[in-house]
Formats: C-alpha cells, sequence, structure tokens
C-alpha cells in the first residue's frame, strides 16, 4: 500500500455489528454482535448469504475466531449513551 492509499473496508460494518439485527432463522431479532460463534461457523460452511447481511456475519465470523471482539466495546458504549440519551428526552 502507497502512502496516500487508504486501507479497503467498510468503516461503518463495526458500528452495523453492534445496531443490526438478524432478519431470519434460529437467531431472528438477535444482534449480529451477540450471535454465537458456533452460529457463524455453520455459515462459514455452509456459505455466507449474499450482501451486505453476508459481509456482517463474515465478519462477525473472523472477529470472534481470532478473538477481537473488544474492537466492538466502543461501539456498543456509544450506542448505549446514544439509546439512553433518547429515553431520557
Amino acid at each position: 500500500m502507497t502512502e496516500n492509499e487508504q486501507p479497503k473496508g467498510d468503516p461503518k460494518a463495526l458500528m452495523d455489528l453492534c445496531r443490526t439485527k438478524m432478519p431470519f432463522g434460529k437467531y431472528k431479532n438477535h444482534l449480529i454482535c451477540d450471535l454465537p460463534a458456533y452460529y457463524l461457523e455453520w455459515f462459514s460452511t455452509k456459505g455466507f448469504p449474499a450482501g451486505r447481511l453476508g459481509m456482517l456475519l463474515e465478519t462477525m465470523f473472523v472477529i470472534k475466531t481470532n478473538n477481537l471482539e473488544y474492537l466492538l466495546i466502543p461501539m456498543k458504549e456509544l450506542l448505549k449513551k446514544s439509546s439512553q440519551g433518547r429515553s431520557n428526552t
């Protein structure tokens, strides 16, 4: 990567992992960041869905299998403060 190149990836993805709910299946309505590793592993063997959902599930799988969940702590705290602020108004 040259000095002026930006790393590829979606900077919103980590935040979306903490606010996007699983739209179907056994864990419907659970936040993607809260899905158990074995469920994400099942997707990795069967194939992740197409599109953004699949990208988020695969990202969460990589995070969990590499013990990187600490990366989500700042996003979870930010979302928690944001929701508390809305409920107080």
